[in-house]
């Protein structure tokens, strides 16, 4: 039976409304074809990327109580489709319930900055959920089957999780973060086939990228390579800034390790989008750096 009613408070993130606008536009796409619904938190901020508690953990914790208080007065989970803003805020969201059994006083000091703006106050009556999760555990893998119009049988698929999709929360809906398998279930349920690699787990190298390019750069090409050489048609990651890092500056990647790449990378949303019939325009396939030619000429399209 296909799974419906499921509906979501859904956290865009500022990457995917700027540089990797395809990944917005790939999720809804997919949201409508599986017949979910997508609420958009348009007031929502930036969860600052990790940055905000350099400064200061309490900007960071205020910042994303009101992102999540937004979901909260629409009694939905928080939705997030980009690794980073739910290490981020998913993280947040696991301090804050703490904090309101150990430290009440703390979360008392966090709303009383959010109500000062005049903004809700943090009640801890959410959830913060990933894109990939929500489909593993919400709307489940047999259903994913059964809305494939598009077999993606013979295309090899790398998963790259990123780091704080795995690492950033105490729990996550994957047993071992550092054998996660909820992305290779996702292929196989959609006819790919999972390719396994030792940098599917480790970090892109874009934090460092704005004052270790270099080193950055050479993570990015150890992870390309290390997938190209297990025999992946393309990376598919669920973080639009591992994308950036691995698509995007893929030419200058290439320069850096004095190797030619050219392994297309793919959102998640894209691809099962792709599986269930979505046309390649609409998903923006063509917006990537790296040409998604070759997956598309291995598919028939």
């Amino acid at each position: 039976m296909l799974s419906r009613n499921l509906k979501y408070a859904y956290y865009p993130g500022c990457v995917a409304q700027g540089a990797c606008g395809e990944l917005h536009s790939s999720t809804v796409a997919l949201a409508r074809v599986l017949g979910i619904e997508l609420v958009e938190l348009k007031a929502a901020a930036c969860c600052g990327s990790g940055t905000f508690k350099e400064d200061s953990q309490l900007l960071e914790d205020t910042v994303n109580a009101r992102n999540i208080a937004l979901a909260e007065e629409l009694n939905l989970p928080l939705l997030t489709h980009c690794s980073t803003c739910q290490g981020v805020i998913g993280h947040v969201d696991e301090r804050l319930k703490e904090c309101q059994q150990k430290n009440p006083t703390y979360v008392e000091q966090v709303n009383n900055l959010l109500e000062k703006e005049g903004c809700l106050p943090y009640r801890g009556s959410s959830e913060v959920k990933h894109l990939l999760y929500a489909l593993v555990k919400d709307y489940g893998l047999e259903s994913i089957q059964q809305r494939v119009k598009r077999n993606l049988s013979g295309l090899k698929c790398a998963a790259f999780y990123g780091c704080y999709l795995l690492r950033a929360q105490k729990s996550i809906p994957d047993k071992d973060p550092f054998h996660p398998e909820a992305m290779e279930n996702v292929f196989r349920s959609v006819g790919a086939t999972p390719i396994y690699y030792k940098g599917r787990t480790q970090c892109c190298g874009w934090p460092l990228s704005s004052y270790a390019t270099t080193q950055s750069f050479q993570m990015a090409g150890m992870h390309i390579q290390e997938a190209l050489d297990a025999g992946a048609d393309c990376l598919v990651t669920p973080c639009p800034l591992c994308h950036l890092n691995l698509d995007s500056r893929q030419p200058e990647v290439e320069k850096v390790i004095g190797r030619q790449l050219g392994l297309p990378v793919l959102h998640l949303p894209q691809l099962i989008a792709l599986a269930v019939g979505v046309s390649p325009k609409e998903l923006g396939l063509a917006k990537h750096i790296v040409s998604t030619k070759p997956i598309l000429e291995k598919l028939g399209l």
